[in-house]
């Protein structure tokens, strides 16, 4: 009966496959949805600066 034992070590594979597909994940970390949401707004806002003092710099317009 080897059919059973493939299929416990293919879940087993499965699951380890799964496990380290979700470990440098975020997830859940413990704030609220509107806490999370404010902090993500503010990163947001901190790349959108550096993007525009990137390009103000660097380039010219005619």
């Amino acid at each position: 009966m080897t059919r059973g034992n493939q299929r416990e070590l293919a879940r087993q594979k499965n699951a380890k496959k799964q496990s380290e597909h979700t470990k440098g994940k975020r997830g859940d970390d413990g704030l609220s949805a509107a806490a999370r949401k404010q902090r993500d707004a503010e990163i947001m806002q901190q790349k959108q600066k550096k993007a525009a003092e990137a390009g103000k710099g660097g380039t010219k317009s005619q």
